[in-house]
C-alpha cells in the first residue's frame, strides 16, 4: 500500500485490486478484462468504479491509453517511452524498447517541433503463424 500513497486516489480495497493487478502487468489489458479479474476478488464492484479508476490513472500519468485496438481501449501501467508490436490476428501487445532513429523532412514537419514518436509494428505472433499457410 505504501508504493500507491502519492497516487492521489482514495485507495479503497476495490481500487488497490485494480492497481496490483497493473502492477508489472505486461498484457495491456483492457477496462473488461481487469474488470473480470479483480471482480472474482470484488463480486460487488462496478464496471463503472474500474473505467473511472483507469480514467483517474490515466489522466494522472500513472498508465497510458491504447488506442490500437479499434474494438477497445487498452492501458499500458509502463509509462516509459516504448513502442508496440502488435499481432493482427489475435491483438496480442508486445513492448519493444528500442530507439528508432527517424527523422521527419522539413515539408512534412513543418512548424512542429517534434518530441517523441510511437510505432506500431503489426504482424503474427509465434502462435498465430503456426495457423497460417507461408507462401514463398
Amino acid at each position: 500500500m505504501q508504493k500507491y500513497k502519492d497516487i492521489g486516489l482514495k485507495l479503497t480495497p476495490q481500487r488497490l485490486a485494480i492497481l496490483d493487478f497493473l502492477d508489472g502487468n505486461m498484457d495491456h489489458p483492457s477496462a473488461d478484462d481487469i474488470y473480470k479479474a479483480v471482480s472474482v476478488r470484488y463480486p460487488t464492484m462496478s464496471f463503472a468504479t474500474v473505467y473511472n479508476t483507469l480514467d483517474s490513472l490515466r489522466e494522472k500519468g500513472y498508465i497510458t491509453e491504447l488506442t490500437i485496438d479499434p474494438a477497445k481501449k487498452r492501458f499500458d501501467p509502463c509509462t516509459k517511452m516504448h513502442h508496440h508490436l502488435i499481432c493482427t490476428s489475435c491483438k496480442r501487445v508486445h513492448d519493444i524498447h528500442a530507439d528508432f532513429l527517424l527523422e521527419l523532412p522539413e515539408q512534412v514537419k513543418g512548424d512542429f517541433r517534434v518530441t517523441g514518436n510511437h510505432i506500431e509494428f503489426y504482424g503474427l505472433c509465434p502462435t498465430c503463424d503456426k495457423g497460417h499457410e507461408r507462401r514463398i
